[in-house]
């Protein structure tokens, strides 16, 4: 088989032969993919499920998200209680992609439901990559390299993160940057549509996605692509955030002050910013710098570097996810441009850089979430869930429940529930994990977070085990 360079399209017409001809061809080129795809999913799911089974949640967006699919499922708009009562999530972030959710929470009405949909999703993005990797690597160094986009550092903080509306978009960017590699540019630009309909930010992304593919093609489908991203940008952030919005705003523009980053031009260099920029070169062997393709990756780290809120300069979290199918479209692209370089140092690194890749994500391993599962009774006790499933067991489907973070994402798919630090509606039953649920020190039991949050109202301890407490209101 003729060796080609990325970025173009194979031009062998398959023949015909008495051992099967196309086909035998198509299945070996579609198996590593499909197996790194499987391995994904498999690996991811088996974190997920020692998440779920040892109670342990990161944050209320897990809750969140089920809320959002609940409704879904019952064909309402996402009203989520646990942001507030009455609260529609469209006003947070502009996602209505996720009602693709709903037919799927409603087969199986669980938030462990939508771990599994996002494992999934990052499988389809690993075969993705891995077949495209495949084209200019060949079969094997392909797989390899799947691998590691698979299990790169983005993907594996976004898994232990639990569920966002970003899983969507990774599947979604692998595929537009892939067909963009092939040459395939009406493809490229239909998966690329899609992507605003993930989160507001995307819109800019999509928007330079279109600018790179007009580069590339020299055709104004690219043009009219980054109208498309910047439109719907436009009209996300501009009319229907605001609009949806409980306080008439896009909730997140105060967190980004240019004034301040004009008169303190150092704001931008905080050592997590560095370290963020530093595993994106280490992780694609520095080559995706030579790829147009890395200009995707400038909207979303502008906004997060730009930002005042520390927790969106790390590589921890969600936030880099979005980044991976970038990142190593970028690298397959550049190491086919330097393989044909006319510089013998160029073909060289294009060489080389696919084994630097792999080294890179194989050395970061160890220190990524995934390694936990060499460890499951440290990293994942389950010493509480008994204790947890007997609390659970204490509120009747159908309460009226108030909690903190510990359990809110197992309460979400029985009973209407409301995060405990807002102003609520007195609730039936309210549950707190005095461990880890995130309760404030004044606040030493269910009774006394109550007595706090709902003043003149009577609420009896029934349960108290393990650290979980479920407190019942008591009608006069």
């Amino acid at each position: 088989m003729a060796v080609q360079s990325i970025g173009q399209p194979s031009r062998e017409v398959p023949t015909v032969n008495a051992t099967g001809g196309p086909v035998l061809a198509l299945s070996a080129a579609i198996w590593p993919a499909a197996l790194v795809g499987l391995i994904t999913a498999t690996a991811y799911s088996l974190f997920s499920w020692r998440q779920w089974s040892s109670y342990t949640v990161l944050s209320w967006d897990l809750g969140i998200f089920t809320q959002l699919a609940k409704q879904y499922a019952a064909v309402q708009s996402p009203v989520v209680t646990i942001k507030g009562d009455g609260y529609n999530l469209l006003g947070d972030h502009f996602h209505p992609l996720l009602v693709l959710l709903g037919p799927i929470y409603a087969a199986f009405p669980s938030a462990f439901t939508l771990l599994i949909v996002q494992n999934l999703l990052f499988g389809v993005a690993a075969a993705v990559i891995t077949h495209a990797a495949g084209r200019l690597l060949g079969r094997w160094a392909g797989l390899v390299f799947g691998l590691a986009f698979a299990f790169s550092w983005g993907l594996q903080g976004a898994v232990e993160a639990q569920f966002h509306e970003v899983a969507f978009a990774v599947p979604l960017l692998a595929l537009s940057l892939s067909a963009l590699l092939s040459q395939r540019w009406t493809a490229c630009m239909l998966w690329a549509m899609p992507l605003v309909f993930v989160k507001e930010d995307l819109g800019l992304t999509v928007a330079v996605i279109g600018l790179v593919l007009a580069y590339r093609s020299r055709r104004t489908l690219g043009i009219w692509l980054a109208a498309w991203g910047v439109g719907w940008f436009g009209i996300a952030s501009l009319i229907v955030l605001p609009l949806l919005n409980p306080d008439d705003r896009w909730a997140y523009t105060q967190s980004i002050d240019p004034a301040t980053l004009l008169s303190d031009p150092a704001s931008l260099f905080q050592s997590e910013k560095g370290i963020t920029l530093a595993l994106l070169v280490v992780a694609s062997g520095a080559i995706a710098l030579r790829s147009p393709l890395a200009l995707v990756l400038l909207p979303t780290l502008a906004w997060r570097f730009t930002s005042d809120n520390s927790g969106y300069w790390g590589h921890s979290w969600q936030y880099s996810a979005v980044l991976m199918p970038v990142l190593f479209c970028a690298a397959l692209d550049a190491i086919g441009a330097c393989r044909s370089s006319p510089l013998r140092l160029l073909r060289g690194y294009g060489r080389v850089a696919p084994v630097l890749i792999v080294v890179a994500a194989v050395a970061l391993l160890p220190q990524l979430p995934l390694a936990k599962l060499a460890n499951t009774a440290g990293e994942f006790s389950t010493q509480r869930s008994e204790a947890a499933n007997a609390a659970l067991a204490v509120v009747p489907p159908g309460s009226l429940v108030e909690s903190d973070v510990g359990l809110i994402g197992y309460l979400v798919d029985r009973n209407t529930v409301y995060w405990i630090g807002n102003a609520n509606p007195t609730p039936d039953y309210l549950v707190v994990d005095l461990e880890s649920g995130g309760l404030p020190e004044e606040w030493p039991s269910a009774r006394a977070a109550a007595a706090q949050l709902h003043p003149g109202v009577s609420f009896h301890t029934v349960f108290s085990r393990g650290g979980y407490e479920v407190a019942k209101r008591i009608d006069d």
